[in-house]
């Protein structure tokens, strides 16, 4: 239990002595603020929500309040004004913050709170056949890292690869493919031939029309198992994937399933039926749709007027799949902000058909990724692909190993490990309903607000730790004074945060309150790297500062690994 959470225990179990019982230990945490001065105490608590009930000046409230709190990790309690300001007896906090941290390792941070449930998550899904833009990095990276998160909580994450795999354009694809292709060329660069042999398509289909009809025959033929079709089909799905794969060992996100768009093909009647007895089936302008009238939505079409199914009917079909599958506890759509109605009209279909496991289903939307302000669009040209990003982001980063520390033993792997981490931090640093502009100067720079500088600092904490022959076996009670700083404090203040960041991550799928958070661990850290001499002549003063170093590089670490970033040694 963190310092906060004994602290609100203690303001809880005072204000029920006042005659309060209306405030759980959970609405005094949350009422907790962090002074402005750390002259004012490390934790605050208001008394204004008290005047009402026990009919007081808050002042007053405050200091009575202050005579019924008292003990440890407690030093001294203060009523200033309205305020009970709550000083915290900081080396006894900074010991047992230190032991924890060291004592958990990785674990530190983790809860049972999942309980072993599985929880489904839907993200990445790119289309075959067509390149792996930055567009698909934020379902990505966004996804992985909050499936990292949820795996912390004790939940078991499923990760779901919906790849976008059925649609008239693989019919006009064959066709593309059976007129100009090449096996030799597709082997050699899947989705850069494929996408050229689609682009064709349409141009050669401006002065021939009857192009797109054959399209839709072959599609036709793919829908009704014609082996060619399915031959075809199922070569370019498998030669994308692999193309893909290589995205994903470069960036180390993996998959449980690849069952995209085309798997859910025999599992759509099922739903259509279902629909049909529980009469929720509508009919309007030939098509088949559910209405929404009473959530204010517009219907949710399930056939097309020529019997067609859509989206809606795929999702309820994937939706009824993975509840029977995994009896989730959560289900969670990593898709983009323009879906939101999709996914609303979906969780309410579900509702209609009396599934209370609809109301643990969550979209969770991102903005856009921009390049000069403005969408990108692969017609337009102004598409910028993921893996020439990465493969860029890898060698300018080359390049600066080779300028400052040419000797580096594994210059290879940390090269990859740092511009990876740096194109992956640049997203997942912001909040994901903002939209971000794709910027190489900001994301690669090794100051300021990057994966590089977060990186940089652990290998700093590392090589203090070789510099100091630190041994984690050799862990003692810290000495008297040694972390006896202003800088040495609010390290230990941002370790002690971290169990709360990691479970707020979690409750509002929001990675961003990770990268915010080891962004201000290193630069507190680097402050006390900057302005207290770790490395000190005394031997006891030196280990205790060591094991504040030692519990940085743990919780950076940790809070890197659940972002996809790796966190190297040397750099």
């Amino acid at each position: 239990m963190s310092y906060k959470h004994q602290v609100a225990e203690k303001i809880a179990s005072a204000l029920v002595h006042l005659g309060v019982d209306s405030l759980t230990k959970e609405n005094v945490y949350n009422m907790l603020e962090t002074p402005p001065n750390p002259a004012m105490g490390d934790i605050a608590f208001p008394c204004f929500q008290l005047a009402k009930a026990l009919r007081k000046a808050p002042p007053m409230i405050a200091a009575e309040l202050t005579e019924q709190i008292s003990g440890a990790p407690l030093k001294e309690v203060k009523a200033v004004g309205p305020y009970v300001n709550l000083f915290l007896d900081q080396e006894m906090v900074a010991q047992q913050v230190i032991s924890t941290v060291l004592s958990q390792g990785k674990a530190y941070g983790d809860s049972d709170l999942g309980q072993g449930r599985n929880v489904p998550i839907d993200l990445s899904s790119p289309n075959i056949a067509k390149p792996f833009s930055m567009g698909h990095l934020r379902s990505t990276v966004i996804g992985n890292a909050i499936a990292n998160i949820m795996e912390k909580q004790g939940y078991k994450p499923v990760r779901i690869n919906h790849l976008g795999d059925w649609g008239t354009q693989f019919g006009k694809l064959i066709v593309a493919y059976k007129l100009w292709g090449d096996e030799e060329k597709v082997k050699a660069e899947p989705i850069k031939e494929l996408l050229s042999l689609y682009i064709r398509f349409h141009e050669e289909a401006e002065n021939d029309p009857s192009l797109e009809d054959q399209g839709r025959e072959w599609f036709k033929k793919l829908e009704d198992g014609d082996t060619e079709a399915k031959h075809l089909w199922t070569w370019f799905r498998d030669e994308s994937l692999k193309e893909f794969m290589k995205i994903y060992d470069l960036m180390n996100v993996s998959f449980d399933s690849t069952n995209g768009e085309a798997f859910y093909n025999d599992k759509m009647d099922r739903v259509v039926q279902l629909l049909e007895e529980k009469g929720l089936l509508t009919e309007s302008d030939g098509a088949q749709v559910v209405t929404l009238d009473e959530y204010d939505m517009p219907p949710s079409l399930i056939k097309k007027s020529d019997g067609a199914t859509l989206y809606a009917t795929r999702d309820l079909a994937a939706a009824l799949y993975r509840h029977e599958t995994y009896d989730f506890a959560k289900a969670v759509y990593v898709v983009g902000n323009e879906q939101r109605l999709h996914f609303q009209q979906l969780y309410k279909v579900l509702e209609k058909m009396g599934y209370p496991w609809a109301a643990n289903m969550y979209h969770i939307p991102f903005g856009m990724m921009l390049k000069d302000g403005k969408k990108m669009s692969t017609r337009k040209g102004k598409v910028v692909l993921l893996e020439e990003v990465l493969a860029q982001a890898i060698a300018d980063v080359q390049k600066v190993i080779e300028e400052k520390n040419p000797s580096l033993a594994n210059k290879e792997e940390v090269s990859r490990q740092v511009g990876v981490g740096a194109v992956i931090f640049h997203d997942l640093k912001n909040y994901r309903l903002n939209d971000i502009n794709f910027s190489w100067e900001e994301m690669l720079t090794f100051e300021g607000e990057t994966g590089p500088y977060v990186q940089y600092t652990h290998a700093r904490a590392c090589s203090l730790l070789r510099k100091g022959n630190y041994q984690p076996e050799s862990q003692t009670s810290l000495a008297p004074g040694a972390l006896d700083s202003k800088e040495a404090w609010a390290v230990v203040t941002l370790l002690n945060a971290f169990p709360d960041i990691v479970e707020r991550a979690g409750d509002n799928f929001d990675p961003s309150l990770i990268g915010k958070y080891v962004i201000d661990l290193a630069q507190v850290f680097n402050k006390f790297y900057a302005n207290i001499r770790i490395l000190a002549e005394e031997e006891e003063i030196k280990a205790s500062r060591l094991q504040l170093v030692a519990a940085v590089t743990t919780v950076l670490k940790e809070g890197l690994r659940l972002l996809g970033l790796a966190a190297p040694e040397e750099m």
